[in-house]
């Protein structure tokens, strides 16, 4: 994900997870699950939102290797990430780990100015999620990818954001390194903003 501003009303309250840290789900039925979010219209009137930094994201622009490939473009669900703030870094209190209402949608700019869905992320705050109790958040015996800037780099490892767990799942684009990878060489932001 990308540093965005934050408004006051992205100001929501802690979203409790579903049942389960360490989930085994499926991945048909969640690709049925998520079919609708196929129209952005569809995601927009439930509440998603563009990340409002208007970054379509990719590896290379993270300073990462270019063949891992890309994110896309994030559609948000505010109230799912509880974020409180953005100064000095995106925060928030979310540990929403529910996959039939994901947080994060990614879709991927087409050459024709459309959006594609690809996948579909979730993120809880390292903070927040070890006021839990539980152990890292996994799925499908995969942990979730720990995010945390380190201040020995140039590259902001973190995206501007503090500390936090974060999974991408390919639903709609095959990943040839795996559906549960961060990147997907699949995924190209060559068309994003040339419309």
């Amino acid at each position: 994900m990308r540093r965005f501003s934050v408004v006051g009303a992205m100001m929501l309250s802690l979203s409790f997870p579903g049942a389960g840290w360490a989930e085994d789900v499926d991945l048909d039925a969640l690709r049925a699950a998520m079919e609708k979010y196929k129209d952005v219209e569809v995601a927009l009137a439930d509440g998603y939102i563009p990340d409002p930094s208007g970054h379509c994201v990719s590896a290379a622009a993270e300073g990462l290797p270019a063949e891992l490939g890309g994110m896309g473009i994030h559609y948000l669900q505010p109230a799912l990430l509880g974020i409180t703030g953005d100064k000095p870094r995106v925060n928030g209190n979310g540990i929403h780990t529910d996959w039939m209402a994901p947080a994060i949608l990614l879709y991927e700019p087409q050459e024709d100015g459309s959006l594609e869905l690809v996948g579909i992320e979730n993120l809880v705050w390292q903070a927040a999620w070890a006021e839990t109790g539980h152990a890292h958040p996994e799925i499908n015996g995969r942990m979730w990818d720990a995010m945390a800037d380190d201040l020995a780099t140039v590259a902001d490892e973190a995206h501007g954001f503090e500390p936090h767990f974060d999974q991408h799942v390919w639903l709609f684009r095959e990943n040839p390194n795996g559906d549960l990878e961060p990147f997907n060489p699949a995924v190209t932001c060559e068309h994003h903003m040339t419309h």
